[in-house]
């Protein structure tokens, strides 16, 4: 096994985007600094010659106090409602909309017709005739576009790409893609937290996974989609799994089985601050406090959705879905999206062609020649951050599509972005269904 020199990882498809851009930095205005609003902006503390962020809406005190101080932003430029951030007219090159899910819509309308570059993180909207009225909205601005799809960003993702453009492994067969979410993550954000319940949200698929169905779109990018079939449930987190030592406690803090129990709120978020050892990084999601202690986790596991049972938490998205689709010429792909699992978020891919195969973990992948029988190893270099670097090159990518005013440098059009989405809506109706679901049937009613 050879290994590839990392420098030469992903240049095709990157040329053009890293080179240095000589004008004056792109403003940003972010509107809604959780922790993707700040992961976002961060690319402008980093990269303080292109980016400048420059005004931030978001409800709650502290992060908002915490992305001003970052930042600098003035007193007069930090609003507690976005509304008074809009009623100012443009102030800045592009808008950042990292706000809950079911706000997307309305806010990628109202800053479209102020003439904002929009990024809107993933997904587009809940329902399909939103994410069919965004398109309308963003193409009538003529604006940049850009969506939170970032792991088509990576250089990781960017070598698999060109080594399937380079048809080194001949012409794609099937795909076989998995998530592992994680069950500190999933418990955290789809049982206790904001994306627990379907009428508040979305579905899960919707808003973990539409873009590992697009990281598919990106690898057979030209094959359209034909049929979609989808299975999955909340298997677990439910009252009728609650153990009976449990009783009928509904937070972790009151529970007799609490000191058995893998998914107990008190382990993941206030055990760390008790023993001085763990990771503290899901109480700084959870807790709206000033200063991060034991009192203040205490007092969110008292009184918020994080301190309660997994069995008691009203919520209602799968823990567990497949998604099969089959694209036109027969090429065949599986997306597995899991909530027990040890790993967090890192992907595997197997990507299997007619002249060899590749697999990966999000960190290296191996390329097999079925000819030579030789087996290549690829090692691109991680950027750090999210998403093995994707947040950090989707972020790079965005603010040259804005500088240049160039839609193009994304390498995706609102459109393609839209196919992505309709095809998460379709895999959905298919699992409620029980049925399979011819695509492009599905997209026509979508625009009927």
């Amino acid at each position: 096994m050879s290994p590839i020199a990392t420098d030469t990882i992903g240049q095709q498809t990157m040329n053009g985007i890293q080179g240095k851009d000589n004008r004056r930095p792109v403003t940003i205005a972010v509107v809604g600094a959780g922790q993707r609003g700040q992961t976002y902006a961060s690319y402008a503390l980093t990269h303080p010659d292109q980016a400048k962020v420059v005004a931030v809406a978001e409800p709650r005190p502290v992060r908002r106090k915490v992305t001003a101080a970052a930042h600098a932003i003035p007193s007069d430029m930090q609003f507690s409602d976005w509304r008074d951030l809009l009623a100012l007219g443009r102030i800045a090159d592009t808008v950042f909309i990292c706000v809950m899910d079911q706000m997307h819509a309305e806010l990628v309308k109202e800053f479209s017709k102020q003439g904002y570059h929009i990024f809107c993180e993933k997904p587009m909207a809940t329902t399909v005739p939103e994410c069919v009225q965004m398109v309308k909205d963003v193409r009538q601005s003529d604006k940049v576009f850009g969506m939170g799809h970032v792991l088509r960003y990576s250089k990781y993702n960017q070598a698999i790409k060109d080594i399937i453009d380079s048809g080194a492994i001949g012409e794609i067969v099937n795909i076989q893609h998995i998530e592992p979410i994680g069950d500190h993550h999933f418990t955290h954000s789809y049982v206790r937290g904001n994306w627990h319940k379907e009428s508040e949200t979305s579905f899960s698929l919707m808003t973990k996974c539409c873009h590992d169905i697009d990281i598919l779109s990106f690898y057979l990018s030209g094959k359209a989609p034909k049929r979609v079939s989808s299975f999955g449930s909340l298997f677990h987190f439910k009252p009728s799994q609650k153990p009976a030592k449990a009783g009928s406690a509904t937070r972790c803090l009151d529970c007799a089985y609490e000191p058995e129990c893998a998914w107990s709120a008190k382990k993941i978020y206030l055990d760390p601050f008790v023993t001085k050892q763990g990771n503290t990084h899901w109480a700084e999601l959870a807790t709206n406090a000033e200063v991060l202690d034991i009192e203040s986790v205490s007092e969110m596991l008292k009184t918020t959705n994080y301190g309660k049972c997994v069995y008691e938490a009203d919520n209602d998205v799968v823990d567990h879905q497949v998604v099969n689709i089959e694209y036109e010429g027969g090429t065949t792909a599986s997306l597995t999206m899991s909530a027990f699992t040890e790993s967090q978020c890192d992907r595997g891919t197997k990507i299997h062609g007619t002249k060899g195969e590749i697999i990966g973990d999000m960190h290296t992948f191996t390329v097999f020649d079925f000819l030579t029988r030789e087996r290549t190893l690829h090692t691109p270099i991680n950027e750090g951050g999210l998403h093995g670097g994707a947040d950090v090159a989707f972020s790079r990518t965005f603010v040259k599509a804005v500088a240049t005013g160039d839609q193009d440098v994304l390498g995706v059009t609102p459109e393609q972005v839209l196919d992505s989405h309709l095809l998460v809506f379709a895999a959905e109706k298919a699992r409620l269904e029980g049925t399979v679901v011819d695509y492009q049937a599905f997209k026509q009613t979508a625009f009927a």
